[in-house]
């Protein structure tokens, strides 16, 4: 049985397997941004096009994500997200993406809400979204723990891979104020550098939850070309050492990656998948 937060406040949704976006509905149309800031709206333009229905001056955080057969795929999530304009538009076609947003942080009539309760923002979120339809919605929200157990063993078939857990006074603000619990053991980590040729990475160095630096072991060839394509501006000259003395090259504002939790205790990190 997953181990929820105990007390009371809490409240829980299922965490989906997609691409995290944040969505600026502006005067003039809309944009899409990674979570380091880069510009998506080429590639997300189903989401783009669905967003223009919303309320001028609203930003969203949240997931974009790809269903097929019914089932959430981040394969193809991640390969959307790793295309050029014109695939993505051919992918988009064939599965149109969904955006599963968690928060609001700019309303048309309350500015900036970053700084609101839980609960208000979640108001907000309802509000902003009631006239829009698929493929915006918000995800779904229980403070009821027994639903919430529904929600992990139930939804874990469709492609769920947990639950986030947010308490109902916290605010929306830099780091993680959030517990997630997923299915499998695993941790979010970010690269801050590599080893190896840029364009085919041997081995990944991490930033671990604790602030460890750790090297990862040696990553297999699909992991290492969807890192490349984040790493493609990195400079090769900079060196350091991880905690252990391992030499890596340095690269600043690296993507974040997935690692078995039970791996990083030693110092050996095994990454399964770029987040």
């Amino acid at each position: 049985m997953p181990q929820l937060p105990a007390g009371r406040g809490w409240w829980f949704e299922p965490k989906f397997d997609g691409h995290r976006v944040i969505l600026w509905r502006e005067e003039s149309g809309v944009r899409l941004q990674s979570r380091s800031g880069r510009e998506v709206t080429d590639v997300w333009s189903d989401l783009a096009r669905a967003a223009l229905r919303l309320p001028a001056v609203t930003v969203l955080d949240g997931e974009a994500i790809v269903y097929v057969s019914g089932h959430v795929d981040f394969s193809a999530a991640q390969a959307r997200a790793a295309s050029a304009p014109a695939r993505a538009a051919k992918l988009a076609a064939r599965w149109p993406a969904s955006y599963a947003a968690w928060v609001i942080l700019v309303h048309p009539d309350h500015g900036d809400v970053r700084s609101r309760l839980y609960l208000e923002r979640r108001a907000l979120l309802l509000d902003v979204l009631e006239d829009g339809g698929p493929p915006l919605q918000a995800v779904p929200a229980t403070d009821d723990r027994a639903t919430a157990l529904l929600w992990h063993d139930a939804l874990r078939a469709q492609g769920v891979e947990g639950l986030v857990a947010t308490h109902a006074t916290s605010p929306y603000r830099a780091g993680r104020i959030w517990k997630k619990v997923r299915h499998a053991d695993t941790v979010d980590a970010q690269v801050v550098g590599y080893t190896g040729p840029v364009s085919r990475s041997r081995a990944l160095a991490v930033r671990l939850p604790d602030s460890r630096i750790a090297l990862s072991q040696q990553v297999n060839a699909k992991l290492a070309a969807q890192v490349a394509a984040h790493l493609a501006g990195a400079h090769p000259a900079l060196r350091a050492r991880t905690d252990s003395g391992a030499v890596y090259q340095v690269v600043e504002s690296g993507p974040l990656v997935e690692v078995l939790s039970g791996t990083t205790r030693h110092g050996v990190v095994t990454v399964t998948r770029l987040r």
